[in-house]
């Protein structure tokens, strides 16, 4: 049984929760801006979310899917309810001109050695969990249930949700009845954006290897050469979106990467192609990543390539799907917590989360129901710089704002930090207030 949040007594003890916390949120918020750390490398970040939420009282569990944090605040019976942020960074120069920017660097996987930068906005949705959490556990007397606070690695790879689900996250610890998650946007900071249903695509990137027999340029008879198959690919897997997706269903699909050679007169053995692809239906998903294997495979197979070209997920996701019942519960909370006025509606993302993989039962591995999910979005543009921006409404203006992942962007502000504290709190209480 859920109940809503309708009393100026909840919210204005929110609120003053807040005011006395918000100094300690923004100085945890500062140090993980300046030490940023890639998927599955987050041991500073972790560490330093763990002590926050072990110095409010909570359960704590470190090293859940390699880096993640799992925290339990018990406070009677009722509902388990979920807040989910991730805490991972990008392998991008930070060009804000803070007097706390990154200027850490780390190597990669293969050896790279890569800048580092939130540019997501990962440190701010971790740091609002811990606010949160701070709020929830000083009005205990306002709720009862089981508050579950999951610190999330390697969201930017599509590998933490999995990571810590086949670590036994539910079986361990708790299966939440709800979810709840949210990321930034460059909307007006203080707004809080909702959508219903499919809000983000399914996400897959490939790596392909096709082969060839290399040789001189000036002999291509006696080669295989496989610049002219990738060629034929790249045009070829074009025709997929135009001429096998129903007009009315949205797929994007890019090749990123397309490499092959060293110089003019060589014909190389091999070259190597990355492909994303992109919907927001996960059976049609499945069907568009097949015609790409298919395409694949056949053009080598056109081209004489001397043995089967190399196919392999990189890292995928599937859409994520909204809970419609679960939204509009969520939004109401919102819209009485911060005011109709606050509230917008978000249109649908071609961008990517795996935070559905901890509603999915079948994708998620956990078996069982599919447990409803709510993930919304917090602005982040200053209202001066919002007013100056050209457009009159959400969409039209985020086009003329940096997005996530420029060296540019930065959600931090205080304004936006208090807005995704107050509406992690208050959607937590929509479900646990007594």
């Amino acid at each position: 049984m859920t109940t809503s949040i309708t009393t100026v007594g909840i919210r204005d003890a929110v609120g003053a929760q807040v005011d006395a916390t918000l100094g300690q949120v923004q100085a945890l918020y500062r140090k993980l801006h300046q030490t940023p750390e890639l998927p599955f490398q987050e041991h500073i970040t972790s560490a330093r979310l763990a002590e926050a939420l072990e110095e409010l009282g909570y359960e704590v569990t470190r090293g859940v899917g390699v880096t993640g944090v799992v925290a339990l605040l018990h406070n009677g019976e009722g509902p388990t309810v979920m807040l989910r942020g991730d805490m991972d960074a990008l392998p991008i120069k930070e060009e804000t001109g803070l007097d706390f920017a990154s200027r850490e660097t780390a190597t990669t996987a293969e050896g790279r050695e890569v800048p580092l930068m939130h540019a997501c906005g990962h440190d701010l949705h971790s740091s609002c969990v811990v606010g949160a959490a701070g709020v929830m556990a000083a009005l205990r007397d306002q709720w009862s249930g089981t508050l579950m606070l999951i610190c999330q690695p390697a969201e930017e790879v599509f590998g933490g949700a999995k990571a810590m689900l086949d670590d036994g996250l539910y079986e361990r610890f708790a299966r939440p009845n709800v979810i709840l998650g949210q990321h930034n946007m460059p909307a007006l900071a203080g707004t809080v954006g909702h959508i219903s249903g499919r809000a983000m695509a399914a996400c897959s990137n490939l790596a392909v290897t096709i082969h060839g027999a290399g040789g001189h340029g000036s002999m291509p008879a006696q080669t295989v050469d496989p610049v002219v198959i990738a060629a034929h690919v790249v045009t070829r897997l074009q025709t997929i979106v135009s001429r096998e997706v129903p007009p009315e269903e949205t797929v994007v699909l890019t090749v990123g990467k397309l490499h092959a050679g060293t110089q003019a007169n060589i014909i190389p053995h091999s070259a190597e192609l990355e492909i994303n692809v992109r919907s927001f239906d996960n059976a049609l998903h499945r069907q568009v990543v097949a015609s790409i294997e298919r395409i694949i495979r056949t053009e080598c197979e056109a081209g004489r390539s001397p043995i089967p070209p190399e196919i392999r997920v990189l890292n995928e996701t599937i859409s994520l799907d909204n809970d419609s019942v679960a939204v509009e519960h969520v939004r109401r909370a919102h819209a009485e917590h911060f005011g109709a006025a606050s509230i917008y509606e978000m249109p649908r993302l071609n961008g990517s989360e795996d935070f559905p993989f901890f509603g999915s039962a079948e994708s998620g591995g956990f078996g069982g129901e599919d447990i409803p999910y709510v993930y919304w979005f917090i602005g982040a543009t200053p209202a001066e710089r919002w007013a100056e921006t050209p457009g009159t409404g959400v969409s039209e203006k985020m086009r003329h704002l940096e997005m996530p992942h420029s060296p540019y962007y930065f959600p931090g502000n205080d304004v936006t930090l208090r807005t995704g504290i107050e509406a992690m709190a208050s959607a937590a209480l929509a479900y646990l207030a007594v």
